[in-house]
């Protein structure tokens, strides 16, 4: 009898900035942001940097975790579009809001955006978009 282990998500790096934090994974990032925090563009801009840091010409995706309610200034997606190796974005969450909310960020975003209820299957989604560019 053969056991397969699952193979285990390694952190390269953890970010705590003021508005939450951001874990930076092989091929992709992680934002668990705070309770009630606004994401605006100088925040993005942040974000942004540590993706140049790690990501730079190397394609990665981002997953929007959102286990707190917090604001997004929805203009930030223009100069999210503009990095042309981030190949994709997912939003978890379970709270009915934030269906909602992407339904009108992903008009800003235009690019590959999904929204997961399961952690697991969007670091899924996003692993497979990355590997395919």
């Amino acid at each position: 009898m053969k056991v397969s282990l699952a193979k285990k998500k390694i952190i390269v790096k953890e970010y705590q900035l003021e508005i939450g934090k951001i874990q930076v994974f092989d091929t992709y990032m992680v934002s668990i942001f705070n309770e009630g925090v606004t994401l605006t563009l100088e925040r993005v801009f942040q974000i942004i940097g540590i993706a140049e840091i790690h990501f730079k010409n190397k394609p990665f995706g981002y997953v929007s975790y959102r286990k707190n309610s917090y604001a997004v200034d929805p203009t930030i997606y223009s100069h999210l579009r503009e990095l042309e190796n981030l190949k994709a974005f997912a939003i978890v969450s379970v709270k009915e809001i934030d269906m909602h909310n992407f339904n009108i960020e992903k008009l800003f975003y235009k690019k590959a955006m999904k929204f997961y209820i399961e952690y697991d299957n969007a670091i899924a989604w996003v692993k497979r978009r990355v590997k395919a560019k």
